[in-house]
C-alpha cells in the first residue's frame, strides 16, 4: 500500500512538473508579433498565465482572421477588460465585427461602451462616427476631438444638408484631409454655391484645391479675393507640375510670376524662402529672369547663388558656393549637376575637384553613394586605380543597395544584375520588423498587427501635419505601407533616404528593410519564372511605375501595376483589354513581364537599353544607341537626353539590385 501511495505521489509530481515545463515553454520567447507562429499564438491565448499575453495573442489572431467576423468575435470575447487603451481597440474590433454581421444593436452597445470608457483614445473616434449617424452632436465632437482621424474626415465629407454644415465640412477637409476621397467635389461645390464665404475661408478652400493641382477651380474659388502667401505658393506649385509643351511653358511662366510676386510682397516670410528655392530650381529663361528681380537678401541666398553658379559654368564660382553653404541642399545639387557636366565632357580633374568639396561631410546617405561612386570613376580615368577602388569599396560597405551599389559591385568585379529567373521563390515575402517609433502605444499597435489602428493613431498625434524631417518621413512611410497606401508611403520613404544623415544608422537600417518589401510576391515569382526573367527586375519596374498601386492611371493614359499604355497592352495580349483587366495585377504583371522579355531580346540582354525602352520607347532608345555604350555604361546613362528616362533607368535597376541583396549596409 505504501508503495502504491509513493507511485501515485511521484506520478502527480511528474504531471505537475510537465505542466510547469509546458507553461514555461509557452511563456519563453519574444513578445507576440506578426511573425509569431499561429500554434504559439494559440498556445498563449489558451494557456498563458499572463492575461495580457492572452489578449495580445487574441488580437494578433483576430487581425489574421479579418475576413471572418464570427471568428474575430470568438477570439476577442472577454478581452476588453481593464483601463488599458488596448481594451478600447478590442471594443472597436468587436463592434466592427458585429456591424459586418448586421447585428447593429449589439454593435451600438459596444460603441457606447467604447466612447464611455475611452473618450480620449483615437479608437473612440469610430464610436463617435457610428453613434453620430443618429446624434449629430457626436459628429461635432468628433471633428473637434479627433480632427485628422479618418473617421472625422468621413464625417466632414458627409456633413450637411444645411449650407453651414456643408461649409464646415469643406473647410475641415481643406485643413485636415484634402486628399480624402471625395474632398475635391465637396470643396468645389461649396466654392461654387457659397457667396458669403470670408476671405480667409476662400483662401483655405483655394489652397486645398491647388494642392490637388486643380488650379482653375482654385483661382475661381477666390472670386477676386486677394490670395494669401500660402495660397499663392500652392497655386505656383500646382502650375509647376502642369503638362509639357506650349501649354506647359505658359504655366511655368505663370508660376514664376506668382513666385516672384510672393517673394517681393512678403520677403521675410517662410513662403518667400520657399518661392525663392523653387525659382532657383527652375530650368527655363523665365525663372532665371525672375531671379534677377528678387529682393537683394533673397538673391544672396544659397539656392539663387547655386543656380547662378551653374549658369555661369565656371568651376571656381561653383566651388565658392560649395564652400560657403556646404550644408544647404542647393549646394548638394550644384555639386552633382556641375560634376555631371564635367564628367560628360571628359573633364576628370574638374569632376574630381567638385566631388571632393566640403559638402561631402554633410551629404545625406543616398547622395553620398552617388558622390563616392563618381569620385572613384574620376580617379580611375585619371589613372588612380587604387584610389578609385577605395571609393567603390566604401560604396559597397556603406551603400550596397541601389543603383550605385550595383555599379560599384560591377566596377569591383564582384557581381552583376541578375536578369534570368532564379526559381519559383526568387522573391521572398516581406518579413515583419518593429516600428521603433518614439511612441510606445504606436509600437504596440504595430506589433499586434493593428496597422490601420497604428496609422489612425499617428494621424491623430500629428494633427494632420505633413512630415518634414527624415525620421518623420520614415515613420509615416512605414505606417502608410502597413495600412496599404504604398503610393504615398513609398514616396515618403524615398524622401527620407534623401535626408538621412550618416550618423542615423538605425534609421537607415529601418529604411532599407522597408524598401526591400515588394508587394505582389505571389504574382511576380510565377510570372517571372514563366517568362524566364528575374522576379527582382519585374518588381523593380512595378515599384517605379506604380509603387505597387494597381489602380493608378498616369496623365499619359498608362494603367495598372506595370503602367502599360492600353495600345501596348492590347498588342501584347493579342486582344482588346478593358480598364478592369488593365488594373488586374496578375494580367498587368504578365503583360509587363512579356514586354520586358521582348525588350531584353531586342537589345541583346542589355538591361540599361531595355529599361530605357520601357520608359521612353524603343524608337527613342534606337536614336540614342547610335552612341555605343562601350565600357562606360554609367556615362551613357547620364547622357540620356530625357531627364525622366535618365532617372527612371537608375531607379528601376537600383530597385532590382536592392531586391537581390541579402545584407544591409554596415553601420
Amino acid at each position: 500500500m505504501a508503495r502504491l501511495v509513493q507511485l501515485l505521489a511521484l506520478s502527480c509530481l511528474g504531471s505537475f512538473g510537465l505542466l510547469l515545463a509546458g507553461d514555461a515553454l509557452l511563456e519563453w520567447g519574444p513578445q507576440p508579433n506578426p511573425q509569431t507562429p499561429n500554434w504559439q499564438l494559440e498556445g498563449w491565448r489558451q494557456l498563458s498565465a499572463d492575461p495580457e499575453k492572452r489578449r495580445e495573442a487574441s488580437l494578433l489572431l483576430a487581425a489574421q482572421a479579418n475576413a471572418d467576423p464570427r471568428r474575430q468575435l470568438q477570439l476577442l470575447g472577454n478581452q476588453a477588460w481593464g483601463p488599458d487603451p488596448i481594451a478600447g481597440v478590442v471594443l472597436k474590433q468587436q463592434a466592427l465585427a458585429q456591424t459586418a454581421l448586421g447585428e447593429h444593436q449589439a454593435a451600438g452597445l459596444l460603441w457606447q461602451q467604447l466612447q464611455r470608457r475611452f473618450p480620449k483614445d483615437p479608437s473612440s473616434a469610430d464610436a463617435l462616427y457610428s453613434l453620430g449617424a443618429s446624434q449629430p452632436s457626436l459628429r461635432q465632437q468628433l471633428l473637434k476631438r479627433f480632427p485628422a482621424h479618418p473617421a472625422a474626415l468621413a464625417a466632414a465629407l458627409e456633413a450637411g444638408p444645411s449650407p453651414k454644415d456643408q461649409r464646415q465640412g469643406a473647410l475641415h477637409l481643406a485643413r485636415w484631409g484634402i486628399r480624402w476621397p471625395g474632398a475635391d467635389r465637396k470643396l468645389q461645390a461649396v466654392c461654387r454655391r457659397e457667396r458669403a464665404l470670408k476671405p480667409a475661408e476662400r483662401n483655405q478652400l483655394a489652397t486645398g484645391l491647388a494642392q490637388l493641382a486643380d488650379t482653375d477651380r482654385a483661382q475661381a474659388c477666390l472670386r477676386g479675393t486677394a490670395a494669401s502667401p500660402t495660397t499663392t505658393l500652392a497655386l505656383a506649385k500646382a502650375l509647376l507640375k502642369g503638362p509639357g509643351g506650349g501649354q506647359g511653358q505658359a504655366q511655368l511662366q505663370q508660376a514664376d510670376q506668382l513666385l516672384l510676386s510672393l517673394a517681393q510682397g512678403h520677403p521675410q516670410s517662410l513662403e518667400a524662402a520657399e518661392a525663392t528655392r523653387l525659382l532657383a530650381e527652375g530650368e527655363g529663361a523665365s525663372s532665371l529672369q525672375a531671379i534677377g528681380h528678387l529682393p537683394e537678401k533673397l538673391r544672396q541666398s544659397a539656392p539663387v547663388q547655386a543656380r547662378l553658379a551653374l549658369e555661369n559654368g565656371k568651376v571656381e564660382r561653383a566651388l565658392a558656393v560649395l564652400k560657403r553653404w556646404p550644408k544647404d541642399p542647393a549646394s548638394w545639387e550644384l555639386q552633382w549637376q556641375a560634376a555631371r557636366l564635367a564628367l560628360l565632357k571628359g573633364q576628370w580633374s574638374t569632376a574630381r575637384q567638385l566631388l571632393s568639396s566640403p559638402t561631402n561631410q554633410y551629404l545625406p546617405l543616398d547622395l553620398a553613394a552617388r558622390q563616392k561612386f563618381w569620385l572613384g570613376f574620376s580617379l580611375l580615368r585619371l589613372g588612380q586605380g587604387r584610389a578609385a577602388r577605395a571609393q567603390w569599396e566604401l560604396v559597397q560597405q556603406q551603400h550596397p543597395e541601389g543603383y550605385y551599389g550595383w555599379r560599384a559591385a560591377v566596377r569591383l568585379g564582384r557581381s552583376d544584375q541578375q536578369l534570368k529567373s532564379a526559381g519559383p521563390s526568387a522573391l521572398s515575402k516581406p518579413s515583419w520588423s518593429p516600428l521603433a517609433s518614439p511612441s510606445p502605444s504606436l509600437n504596440r499597435l504595430w506589433r499586434l498587427g493593428l496597422n490601420q489602428e497604428a496609422w489612425e493613431h499617428w494621424r491623430h498625434q500629428r494633427g494632420g501635419q505633413a512630415p518634414q524631417r527624415a525620421q518623420e518621413l520614415l515613420l509615416e512611410g512605414r505606417l502608410r505601407q502597413g495600412a496599404g497606401d504604398d503610393w504615398i508611403g513609398l514616396g515618403q520613404l524615398e524622401q527620407a533616404g534623401l535626408k538621412l544623415q550618416p550618423h542615423q544608422c538605425n534609421a537607415r537600417s529601418q529604411l532599407l528593410n522597408a524598401q526591400r518589401r515588394p508587394r505582389f510576391v505571389e504574382i511576380f515569382n510565377p510570372v517571372a519564372e514563366r517568362h524566364g526573367l528575374a522576379a527582382s527586375l519585374l518588381a523593380g519596374v512595378a515599384k517605379q511605375e506604380s509603387r505597387f498601386s494597381p489602380g493608378v492611371k498616369s496623365v499619359a493614359g498608362a494603367v495598372g501595376l506595370m503602367q502599360l499604355m492600353p495600345e501596348t497592352a492590347q498588342e501584347l495580349a493579342g486582344r482588346p483589354l478593358g480598364n478592369e483587366e488593365l488594373e488586374n495585377p496578375q494580367i498587368s504583371a504578365d503583360l509587363g513581364g512579356l514586354y520586358i522579355k521582348q525588350l531584353l531580346g531586342l537589345w541583346a540582354g542589355n538591361p540599361i537599353l531595355a529599361i530605357a525602352s520601357y520608359n521612353a520607347g524603343p524608337g527613342a532608345v534606337s536614336r540614342w544607341a547610335s552612341r555605343p555604350i562601350g565600357p562606360w555604361p554609367e556615362l551613357w546613362v547620364e547622357a540620356i537626353p530625357y531627364p525622366e528616362t535618365r532617372l527612371y533607368v537608375k531607379k528601376v535597376l537600383g530597385n532590382a539590385w536592392t531586391y537581390q541583396q541579402e545584407r544591409l549596409a554596415d553601420c
